[in-house]
């Protein structure tokens, strides 16, 4: 890494400015009925506000990866079983939307109830993320 071209606090902006977009996305899908949409989007959010803390302790440019769980890992957050699952959940809603064999019975699982007792949980990683990253 050439630390001239390294700006540690531009790359975070970056991140978390995608992060706050994915945000609204997220929202308008879930207003629309896109559910299965609103959280695979959620997921690109996460993923982001990940990437940012990952530049924050890291130090250097976050590792291309969609695993939420392995990128938290690479950060060494305090993570609890509960949130081990939530992010190996989220991380499903990207692979999920992606392959037409998984995307329909994805899209019959996004009930209303569903997406938004999920997006309640991606909204509160959301914030934790957020503190983390202060």
């Amino acid at each position: 890494m050439n630390k001239k071209q390294f700006d540690k606090q531009k790359l975070i902006d970056f991140w978390i400015v995608g992060a706050d977009d994915d945000y609204d996305t997220m929202i308008a899908m879930f207003d629309t009925k896109r559910y299965s949409w609103a959280l695979f989007v959620g997921h690109l959010m996460i993923e982001k506000l990940l990437k940012a803390y990952f530049v924050k302790i890291n130090e250097n440019y976050p590792p291309f990866t969609h695993n939420l769980l392995k990128l938290a890992k690479d950060t060494n957050l305090p993570l609890t079983d509960e949130l081990k699952l939530q992010l190996t959940t989220i991380t499903a809603f990207n692979l999920n939307t992606r392959y037409d064999d998984y995307k329909r019975s994805f899209q019959k699982k996004c009930t209303p109830d569903f997406t938004n007792e999920w997006i309640e949980k991606i909204k509160e990683l959301k914030l934790w993320i957020r503190e983390q990253i202060k």
